[in-house]
């Protein structure tokens, strides 16, 4: 839970936050488990998610460190790079019975790699998923906070994995194993013992690996803004699909819709609606 901080300004970020307001979007409830600083971006950052419709009952608010801020490079609209300040109030997530309680009751655990890179949410992070029912894996590999441990201890606490093309060719290498799509997501799910993997590619769409079958979605054509938040959308609206138990190619689809249209737009949150993403969607032929 942060700041992107744009050449045109600052903008409310992280990961988890945009699934979150993407899956509200889409008519879900979704809790937001992070922290902020007692300063005046925390209290803009929660007065933001407030007016996205999403409870801060389960955002704690510290004294020691800032709110946190991610200096955007958007130069190249199709690859946004990233530098993330560090340390930061999302660095030191307290683990809690009431944090532990709403885990295990809820239908989904959404989790990324930058959670872990810091010992205090990293440990609040691990017990947390003894709790988790079903728990999601959002990979997003940010040089340099991550580590191979780290990532593959992630890996196998899954049940449903969803990565860029980029961060599957290096967990590969990691592996010794194939990058390519139909081998690597077939042995990903099969060594980690996943029920689903998909891996997003840009404009070229997106596969999944679910129920022994590759599934694949072309790219979706639209005017980019920047991409930040897209492949946040794209998570929100597969987990939609997915919880529900639709036919794969449909919310395979649906995602890749859901990640082009926020592309469309400049920020991670528009205010984008389910009825537009199908819109979108009935257009992409599957396979």
């Amino acid at each position: 839970m942060l700041w992107d901080v744009l050449p045109t300004g600052k903008q409310p970020g992280g990961a988890p936050l945009n699934v979150a307001v993407h899956l509200r979007n889409f008519g879900l409830e979704a809790q937001l488990l992070s922290r902020v600083g007692h300063d005046d971006l925390g209290a803009e950052l929660l007065a933001f998610v407030e007016a996205k419709g999403l409870s801060t009952r389960y955002v704690q608010r510290g004294e020691t460190h800032l709110t946190g801020v991610v200096k955007a490079n958007v130069s190249d609209s199709n690859e946004v790079t990233y530098k993330i300040v560090q340390p930061v109030a999302w660095d030191y997530i307290q683990y809690t019975a009431p944090l532990s309680t709403l885990v295990e009751t809820a239908e989904a655990f959404v989790f990324g790699s930058l959670a872990a890179r810091s010992p205090v949410s990293r440990e609040t992070l691990y017990r947390l998923l003894q709790r988790a029912p079903f728990k999601v894996f959002d990979v997003n590999l940010r040089p340099p906070h991550y580590s191979r441990d780290v990532v593959t201890y992630l890996l196998g606490q899954a049940d449903l994995v969803k990565l860029n093309h980029h961060e599957l060719a290096e967990i590969m290498d990691w592996f010794g194993v194939s990058p390519d799509e139909e081998t690597a997501l077939q042995w990903l799910a099969a060594r980690f013992q996943l029920q689903a993997v998909c891996v997003t590619k840009g404009a070229d769409g997106a596969v999944l690996w679910v129920g022994q079958r590759l599934y694949g979605c072309p790219g979706i054509a639209v005017q980019v803004q920047d991409t930040i938040g897209s492949g946040d959308a794209f998570l929100a609206a597969l987990l939609k699909g997915f919880l529900a138990g639709q036919p794969p190619a449909h919310y395979l689809a649906f995602a890749c819709a859901a990640g082009s249209l926020v592309a469309s737009y400049r920020g991670a949150t528009p205010a984008i609606s389910e009825a537009q993403v199908l819109a979108l969607a009935t257009s992409v032929p599957t396979a």
